[in-house]
């Protein structure tokens, strides 16, 4: 996500076909958006590590 071209970047996470998360990296403002689709809530990182936690909680 942080070496491509685009101005926002989109990854889908799934688990046994079922999406559980979105996760968006603005490259302006070099912060990922993780939108939890379980509970329908959208947090703010700018660590990616804190990101890859989240989505192996959800994907668990």
């Amino acid at each position: 996500m942080l070496s491509d071209d685009s101005e926002i970047e989109v990854r889908r996470f799934e688990k046994e076909g079922v999406e559980k998360c979105i996760v968006r990296f603005n490259k302006e403002s070099e912060s990922f958006e993780l939108e939890d689709l379980t509970i329908n809530e959208t947090f703010q990182f700018d660590d990616i590590d804190l990101v890859a936690m989240e989505i192996y909680e959800l994907i668990q």
